[in-house]
């Protein structure tokens, strides 16, 4: 279950949690106010910085596409796959079929990965949306070689959602579909 709230919010369920007066609802915004005494806001204010990372830098969030380029330059559909979640949803390029499974996701990539993609970013939009995720959205060109050595492109659009999960930047969802033609 993926639960989506600000970081705002989580320093103030961070904060009651010390306080002892948030309750174990999944609910944050809700939750009871923390206590406001002295000894208890600073506690929370030590703990909450050491727990919540500094926000990440759009350039940052851009080296997690870059990252996942350069794995698929390996060829490995399993070092791709380490790259995502194991909760992630793959919405593939070239492929009608959803993936939700890590053995969904490494399939389609052993596949994908016959081809030697490149990818190269045409347009793109990067949100960082809190301390823990960010949305990096745009259009991008694949560059694909066959086994005779021709090349081919294909246009795509694409958002790549990424979540900070124990330490590490994993994608959570991935939609990635042909551009079509026109306007």
């Amino acid at each position: 279950m993926r639960r989506t709230y600000s970081a705002g919010v989580a320093v103030a369920a961070t904060a009651a949690l010390l306080a002892g007066t948030a309750s174990t609802s999944s609910t944050y915004a809700a939750g009871p106010r923390p206590r406001t005494t002295a000894g208890h806001t600073a506690t929370a204010r030590a703990v909450t910085s050491a727990v919540l990372p500094a926000l990440p830098t759009r350039m940052q969030i851009a080296g997690l596409f870059d990252r996942w380029n350069a794995a698929l330059a390996t060829g490995d559909a399993d070092r791709v796959a380490d790259l995502y979640a194991p909760d992630a949803v793959l919405l593939p390029t070239l492929s009608a079929r959803m993936r939700t499974t890590r053995a969904g996701i490494v399939d389609y990539f052993a596949h994908f990965l016959e081809s030697r993609p490149v990818a190269r970013i045409q347009q793109r939009v990067i949100d960082v949306l809190d301390a823990t995720s960010a949305v990096d959205t745009g259009l991008y060109r694949f560059t694909l070689t066959g086994k005779d050595g021709t090349t081919s492109t294909v246009d795509a659009r694409y958002t790549f959602v990424y979540e900070l999960r124990g330490g590490r930047w994993l994608i959570v969802s991935h939609h990635s579909s042909a551009l079509p033609t026109g306007g």
